[in-house]
């Protein structure tokens, strides 16, 4: 049985409009405004798109209330338990789960596209060696376009296809090169032998000097951290993917785009600003203290990491990521202050009646900024390694909507500027 459509009425001019209702498989129903302008002359007005749906997706279903979040129908608490970062991939990019053959031929070709050009590692090294690895990451992804312009048309399946499983495969390669760019050593090639967070971590962390054994408890809480991290909905990184997915550029300028949405720090850089919170507060006698300045509205001291736009219940993925965050710890034997301080914010936070009261749980970027801290990451590459996992995500976004066209997004505006004057000669100014 199909909504009613809502009829508006223009008070003013007595017309009146039959805005027909779109219902997804899940989720709240939309009204479909298509003809309001055409037909009655308005625009809508919606700051930050809070209410507005810009596209139909079938990748990812969130609903905030309920503390829910799936990739293609499945629960994100069934893939962090049982599945892996490459699996999702496919999961994300094919909307299946793949068959053993499915995910062995893409696991392949996922491991036999990391190596990057070595031009492109010139490339990187022609950045200052303090610059921030978001920005190079930008740079450097945006500069791929120059190095496979001959198989990159948005509107040729092979090339879509093949864009998607490099753009995968060589975020870590880059990410890593950056990362070794500014601590002054060596490019570390990508090794066939390891998985995709082995093979990362072995590129970041490796030297000549001696081999590099990898943790299998880093690896594994880094395997989980991406799939968590690998797709949101229509999120602000994601949006910019789309938007300028619209204009037909290619894939690698627009997750370049991406990567610079990302790096705002009220996006993916929300656990960088966790950790920068962290040092601020400066050891676990000052949490009290700090507690009361972020109740005060007059202060402007904010706790960083918790709380979500979307999610006004738990986020599940912090459900999921507290509990490996506390393994992680005990697992890895890390004795660092900061890391008691985080615990013990988290655990004040979840027992103060203000914070319950207002549900501003601890979200996933708090804990993943912990997680990554234990592992060894600088701060700097915190949202370096959200943009890694997130890739997936964009690239899954770009392809649905490269298969299926839109027109160009073009937002409209209120417009509170002069009205119209005549220009006046400089001299009688």
């Amino acid at each position: 049985m199909s909504d009613k459509p809502v009829i508006i009425t223009d008070q003013a001019t007595d017309q009146s409009l039959e805005l027909p209702v779109i219902r997804g498989t899940e989720g709240d129903p939309t009204l479909d405004i298509n003809k309001l302008y055409k037909n009655l002359g308005y625009f809508t007005y919606d700051p930050g798109f809070a209410a507005t749906a810009s596209c139909t997706s079938d990748i990812t279903f969130i609903d905030g209330g309920k503390g829910i979040l799936r990739y293609r129908g499945y629960p994100i608490e069934q893939l962090a338990e049982k599945s892996t970062f490459v699996e999702v991939a496919y999961l994300l990019l094919y909307g299946e789960l793949p068959a053993n053959d499915e995910y062995e031929a893409f696991r392949h070709d996922i491991t036999y596209h990391t190596m990057v050009h070595e031009k492109l590692n010139t490339f990187i090294s022609g950045f200052h060696y303090d610059a921030h690895p978001m920005a190079m990451m930008a740079g450097v992804v945006g500069s791929l376009a120059a190095f496979y312009h001959d198989r990159m048309d948005p509107k040729d399946p092979e090339h879509r296809a093949l864009a998607a499983k490099r753009l995968i495969a060589k975020m870590p390669t880059i990410a890593a090169a950056c990362y070794r760019h500014h601590m002054g050593w060596p490019v570390a090639y990508p090794k066939n032998k390891l998985n995709y967070c082995e093979r990362f971590l072995d590129m970041m962390f490796s030297v000549p000097a001696e081999p590099y054994e990898i943790n299998p408890v880093a690896a594994k809480a880094l395997d989980l951290l991406f799939i968590l991290h690998a797709d949101h909905e229509q999120n602000a990184s994601t949006s910019t993917v789309r938007l300028v997915g619209s204009t037909g550029a290619n894939p690698y300028a627009c997750i370049a785009a991406g990567i610079a949405a990302l790096w705002g720090p009220a996006h993916g850089g929300a656990n960088e600003a966790v950790l920068n919170m962290l040092n601020q507060i400066g050891d676990v006698s000052n949490v009290p203290k700090y507690m009361a300045k972020a109740k005060d509205r007059d202060d402007p001291f904010r706790l960083m990491g918790f709380g979500h736009r979307v999610y006004k219940n738990y986020d599940p993925r912090a459900s999921i990521i507290r509990e490996a965050c506390h393994e992680v710890l005990d697992d890895l034997g890390v004795d660092d202050p900061l890391l008691e301080l985080a615990m013990e914010l988290e655990k004040i936070a979840l027992e103060d009646e203000y914070f319950v009261r207002r549900k501003l749980y601890p979200n996933v970027d708090f804990y993943s900024g912990i997680i990554y801290k234990a592992l060894g990451f600088p701060t700097s590459m915190f949202t370096v390694m959200f943009a890694i996992a997130r890739t997936v995500g964009w690239v899954s976004q770009w392809l649905e909507q490269s298969e299926n066209p839109t027109r160009i997004g073009r937002p409209r505006q209120v417009y509170n500027g002069p009205t119209v004057r005549d220009y006046v000669e400089i001299s009688s100014r």
